[in-house]
């Protein structure tokens, strides 16, 4: 029996990262990006620990509400503000926050086992 992942089903997938970006499937993005199972975009967030709810809107605007937010915060893990989190639990979302490779990382697994999620990532550099 051959077993194969249906990249349609999984999304968009990173495929590299860098001090200025990622690379998601054949695209570059320069900077922070949202991604969701259906598409990847370029984003403009503000600090973390200055982060709200409708920074995220991209995050959130899929056909199905995601199980949870993965908070890629660049080289190092930062918290985000409080505020972040009680906002999404009140819409039914969790949030997932760790450094961008270890995010990256988590996405590709996640995805791969079918999880709705949506992610949000601070570059490297």
């Amino acid at each position: 029996m051959r077993m194969e992942r249906d990249p349609d089903a999984i999304g968009p997938l990173i495929r590299g990262l860098s001090g200025r970006g990622f690379r998601v499937d054949d695209r570059i993005h320069d900077g922070a990006m949202i991604l969701t199972p259906e598409r990847a975009v370029d984003w403009a967030p503000p600090a973390v620990d200055r982060l709200e709810i409708a920074d995220l809107e991209a995050a959130l605007t899929v056909s199905s509400t995601p199980e949870f937010v993965l908070l890629g915060t660049g080289p190092a893990l930062l918290r985000p503000p409080v505020d972040l989190g009680l906002a999404l639990e009140a819409r039914g979302i969790g949030l997932e926050v760790m450094d961008s490779r270890a995010a990256a990382r988590a996405w590709g697994l996640l995805r791969a086992e079918g999880r709705w999620i949506s992610g949000a990532f601070y570059p490297l550099g």
